[in-house]
């Protein structure tokens, strides 16, 4: 197969892929995916298969089950039945067998203690990556106050800390995500850093600071300072792939700038769980001298 046709044919499958991730909470037929990327019926499957590594009904029941499990992490108020019909389920007792199946955990147990470690494990899939037009627009950025939670640790367990924080947020009622800005600021590199070396915190905006709390949630500072800033749409674990390394290896030495003393940060402009993965939005910051 020529290149041109191998990108041809990585676009129909990359089309699908896109298809099904926008369209989650509603009835996906092999027929109807098999019309999306213009292949036969009779074909698609392994075509599918061959790509992704998954069969198509895999596939799609993995993207609905993390759907869930994270509104089972954080959504403590939400039933588990909504839930379960919310990811395309006829009752809550096929959802639980399927749940349980993929992350050796009923669906209860994961809302009471999330094993985040064998749940990453589940979504280490070796996709081809699909590519985004990166825009790099040169920003001031203005000097923000921000709550902080430290993840010190592997990056498994980052949603670990997150919950944690989310927890805070509520109970403290100082940084509410319908009125406040939420980052994160990323000191180490997952991939090339020893997993209990990792270090991220986790930040809702404060308008004063923050006092001294059991939870360990402290005060910092965003500096003001010109940014590279790319907004990135989608899952936040394409962030790497898609912005930062091209930010790092291909547009800052090719852009006459130079780094400032301080790490890379993000905007998420929407979060998950209210969110689907495929609309999550989020602004990446490289300081900048």
């Amino acid at each position: 197969m020529s290149d041109a046709k191998a990108r041809a044919y990585a676009a129909r499958l990359h089309k699908v892929l896109d298809y099904i991730e926008s369209h989650l909470d509603e009835l996906l037929t092999v027929e109807q995916l098999s019309q999306v990327a213009h292949f036969s019926k009779f074909h698609f499957h392994r075509q599918f298969a061959e790509y992704t590594g998954s069969s198509v009904f895999r596939y799609i029941q993995r993207l609905r089950l993390k759907q869930a499990s994270y509104r089972l992490a954080f959504e403590h108020s939400t039933k588990i039945v909504d839930i379960a019909l919310g990811a395309g389920f006829e009752n809550p007792e096929s959802f639980s067998r399927a749940f349980k199946n993929l992350f050796d955990q009923s669906p209860s147990e994961f809302r009471r203690h999330p094993d985040w470690e064998s749940w990453h494990a589940c979504y280490r899939l070796k996709l081809p990556e699909r590519k985004q037009t990166m825009q790099v627009d040169i920003v001031d950025f203005k000097m923000t106050r921000i709550a902080t939670m430290e993840h010190r640790g592997p990056v498994e367990w980052l949603n670990e800390t997150v919950g944690q924080f989310i927890a805070w947020r509520k109970a403290s009622g100082l940084s509410p995500k319908q009125s406040s800005r939420t980052f994160g600021i990323a000191y180490d590199n997952p991939d090339t850093t020893e997993p209990d070396k990792f270090r991220f915190d986790i930040c809702g905006e404060v308008s004063t600071d923050v006092p001294a709390d059991p939870s360990g949630v402290v005060t910092k500072l965003i500096p003001a300072g010109r940014c590279a800033r790319v907004r990135h749409l989608g899952s936040h674990s394409s962030l790497g792939e898609s912005v930062i390394y091209p930010l790092y290896r291909e547009w800052l030495p090719h852009s006459g700038e130079e780094l400032r003393d301080f790490p890379i940060f993000f905007h998420y402009l929407n979060l998950i769980p209210e969110t689907a993965e495929h609309e999550l939005v989020t602004d990446v910051y490289l300081p900048l001298k």
